[in-house]
Formats: structure tokens, C-alpha cells, sequence
């Protein structure tokens, strides 16, 4: 079993979900690029499915659906592992770090615990924080974030001195040239999964970038969706772009077409980027390419386009119609950590510097901020829905699996869980918004 002294650093990236399996190996990968990455993908309501991990396009070593109690008799070898990055929810990042804590009680040496966020924090951030609290490691995706984040931890008296500067590590692709050759002027609306989340104003977006394609007949407009219907992203989408635009007046012109793929490559052929607040903003001001913050649904914590204050990106569909271009704000992109150039090149050499100078020590015990005494209405609940008891112990009858299954139980279990999860999902889709608008009757 290879250990901390190999040349070759070996890293296991814990991922809920495709956008944040994208974050965490590519994370790795950028505190150092000469690695050995196994990703681990916690079984849940969204894992992702085979066509998801394709288009996020990260690659591992190895890749496997596991549940939390296998992930942690698993690093229950701390040679097996230098590095581990928990990229998830926050209440499975606080539930693995007590988890981890019990499993590696009275080791000598341990490996480096690295979390974060997946893009734009701009809600729940004291909560999402404090459930990240007791990580070697926490990163910040910019200067802005840095700062708020140290302001929680101090806010409570917990260290802060966990939270590392460095920036979204997905970031990158070729900068933007305006439109040459036969190429369309390519406008795309970034949607997501649940902003907005009532109808009337996703049908509206939707309406508004048919409108568009009409004005603009030379233009080509793509509506770039993050899931196909059934598929589960890190949030819950119960109103799939798909099912609006085939119920949509007129339905979509013929230069309006909705688009999947990997952003990256999407982001090559754009010329406008628009969306509400998806992180898809960042990667597409990291270009330098045209980026507009809509503002037809208000500037509203709720829509998290609030946080795009002072960028010079904020812009309605009407702007737009009449050939707005918007212009970013300097001084906002370094802040923000977007800003082009040669600058984004060194932005990982301070995570990188700290974890390798954590690697070469013998670490102290997880000490999450939560406790049982801290906050003992809150965090037994959160770690009982992973299946542990208030000391980071396995619930009874939420052992590990001690081997994988043969192959006619593994396919009958294989499919209980997918008919489970359509079942969920369908209920989350179809059963759930029908209960809220009998309830508004």
C-alpha cells in the first residue's frame, strides 16, 4: 500500500454530485498536477449518471458509487490516501469530518482534509461554513469569499486560520475573439436547475430568449441546460427547461435550440453569455467574453444575482434586444478571483504551498466547530442522516459493506435503487409542485 513518502501523491476526491465531482478533481489536480486520484461518489438522491460525469469531462484513476459508511472504513488505512477532498453538501462535509474523526482516532499521521465551494456563496453562509468547519483545509474561490469566510469563523470564536485564498479551479479555456468567419453571433442563456423556481418566471426566461432569436435571425441562441429530465444536479430542478419549451406558444424558432455539452466547450463558441446568477458568469468573465446578469426578475438574495453587484454585468432582456453589450468592472473581477490574464496561473499556489507543508507534519485530530455540546439540537440530526451516532460512529445496521456484491445481487440492487430514484425524483418533479399549487387554491 503506497504511503505519504511516495513521489506520487495519491488523492480521493468524495463528490454528491456532478458539478461538485467537477469541482473536487479538478481541485485536486490543481494543488498538484503529478497525482494518483480515485473519485468517490456518494450514494444519493444526485449521484450522477454516466452521461453527467461524460460531459463534466474530470477524469480519476478510479471511479465508484459508494455509500458514507464504505468511504470511511476505507480511510480507516491512513496510508491508503495523502489527500482527501470532501466535495459535498455541507451537511455530508460536516457529517464525513466526524465521521473521519472517529475512524482515525489515535492514528499517528492522517491525511490532509481539503473542502470548499463549488462556485458563487450567496446563500446560507454562516450555516454552510460552520458545517465545513474542522477541515484542514477550506477554500475560498476569491478574496471576497476569503474575507467573509474568516468573518464567520471568527464571528464565533472558531479558528479561521483553515480558510486558503485561491479561485474557481475549472476556470481557463481560450480567451474571447469576436465573431470571424461564417460563425453565428452566438448568444447563450446558462439555465439552472432552480433559479428561478416558479414557473411563471422560467417560462418567461424561456419566452424572452425565443424573443430574442426572432429579433435576431442571424443570431444563434442556445439555452444551455445542465440535466436531462430524470437527472439530478446539485440542486433539485422540478420545472426542466425541456417540458417549458415544448408547451411554449409558438414553441422555439428555428435559431433558438436547446444545448448540453461541457461549458468549457459550449463557452468556445459564445459571444454573448446571459444568465440569472449561474456560476457559468464566472467562467465566461474569466474569458473576457461578453456577460450579461439578468435583472427582469429583480436583484433578489433568492436569485443570488445580487451578488453580481458592482460587477457592470447587470442588464434586462430589453438591453439586450437593443444590442447592449455589458462591460465588467475591473476592480470587481480581482476581487471576485475572474480576473484574466497571468494571474490565474498562480492562483492555487497557496492551497498548494499549505497542503504540502500540512502533509509534512503530524496533524492534530478533526476538531469540527459543531459538537454535541456546541450544538446538540442540530448536529446529531445531521450526522444521523449519514448514518452516524453523535460521535462519528456507524449507527447499528449502518456498517460498511465488507465486499462489493456478486453480480446477480449487485443487479438486483442496482435496480431497486434506480427505481427508487425515479420514484423520488418523479415525486420531486410531478407530485411535489402539484401539492403546492393545490395548497395556493
Amino acid at each position: 500500500m503506497p504511503t505519504r513518502n511516495t513521489s506520487q501523491p495519491r488523492i480521493a476526491v468524495l463528490a454528491d454530485s456532478d458539478t461538485r465531482w467537477k469541482w473536487g478533481a479538478l481541485t485536486a489536480y490543481r494543488i498538484q498536477s503529478d497525482i494518483r486520484l480515485d473519485g468517490y461518489l456518494l450514494r444519493g438522491r444526485a449521484t450522477p449518471t454516466v452521461r453527467q460525469l461524460d460531459e463534466v469531462g474530470a477524469r480519476a484513476e478510479t471511479l465508484r458509487e459508494i455509500r458514507g459508511a464504505d468511504f470511511l472504513e476505507l480511510m480507516k488505512d491512513t496510508a491508503r490516501y495523502d489527500v482527501v477532498v470532501l466535495a459535498c453538501v455541507g451537511g455530508a462535509v460536516q457529517a464525513m469530518l466526524h465521521g473521519l474523526a472517529h475512524a482515525w482516532r489515535g492514528a499517528a499521521r492522517r491525511p490532509v482534509v481539503v473542502t470548499g465551494y463549488v462556485g458563487v456563496v450567496y446563500e446560507k453562509l454562516a450555516d454552510g461554513l460552520l458545517l465545513r468547519h474542522g477541515a484542514d483545509v477550506v477554500l475560498a474561490n476569491s478574496r471576497h469569499d476569503a474575507d467573509r469566510f474568516r468573518a464567520v469563523y471568527e464571528g464565533v470564536g472558531a479558528d479561521g486560520g483553515s480558510v486558503v485564498e485561491c479561485a474557481l479551479p475549472f476556470l481557463g479555456g481560450a480567451p474571447y475573439e469576436p465573431v470571424l468567419g461564417d460563425r453565428p453571433y452566438t448568444v447563450v442563456f446558462a439555465a439552472q436547475p432552480s433559479v428561478p423556481d416558479r414557473r411563471d418566471d422560467r417560462t418567461y426566461l424561456l419566452r424572452r430568449a425565443a424573443e430574442h432569436a426572432r429579433r435576431h435571425p442571424d443570431r444563434e441562441v442556445l439555452v444551455k441546460l445542465r440535466s436531462k429530465p430524470g437527472e439530478h444536479t446539485t440542486h433539485i430542478e422540478e420545472l426542466p427547461y425541456q417540458k417549458l419549451a415544448a408547451r411554449l406558444p409558438g414553441g422555439l424558432p428555428p435559431n433558438c435550440r436547446l444545448a448540453y455539452g461541457n461549458m468549457g466547450e459550449v463557452l468556445d463558441r459564445t459571444d454573448l453569455l446571459v444568465t440569472v446568477s449561474s456560476t457559468a458568469a464566472l467562467e465566461s468573465l474569466h474569458r473576457g467574453i461578453p456577460t450579461a446578469v439578468l435583472t427582469d426578475l429583480g436583484i433578489r438574495e433568492v436569485l443570488g444575482n445580487h451578488h453580481f453587484l458592482g460587477s457592470g454585468c447587470l442588464a434586462s432582456w430589453d438591453e439586450l434586444d437593443a444590442g447592449h453589450r455589458p462591460g465588467p468592472d475591473p476592480d470587481w473581477l480581482a476581487r471576485q478571483g475572474v480576473a484574466p490574464g497571468a494571474r490565474y496561473a498562480t492562483a492555487f499556489d497557496a492551497a498548494r504551498a499549505r497542503v504540502t507543508a500540512l502533509r509534512a507534519t503530524d496533524l492534530p485530530p478533526l476538531t469540527p466547530y459543531y459538537t454535541p455540546r456546541t450544538a446538540p439540537g442540530y448536529l446529531p440530526g445531521i450526522l444521523a442522516r449519514y448514518g452516524l451516532d453523535p460521535d462519528g460512529a456507524p449507527l447499528p445496521g449502518r456498517t460498511a459493506e465488507t465486499a462489493e456484491p456478486g453480480g446477480l445481487r449487485r443487479l438486483a440492487r442496482d435496480t431497486v435503487r434506480d427505481a427508487a430514484r425515479g420514484a423520488y425524483r418523479h415525486g420531486v418533479q410531478r407530485v411535489a409542485p402539484a401539492i403546492r399549487r393545490w395548497g395556493q387554491l
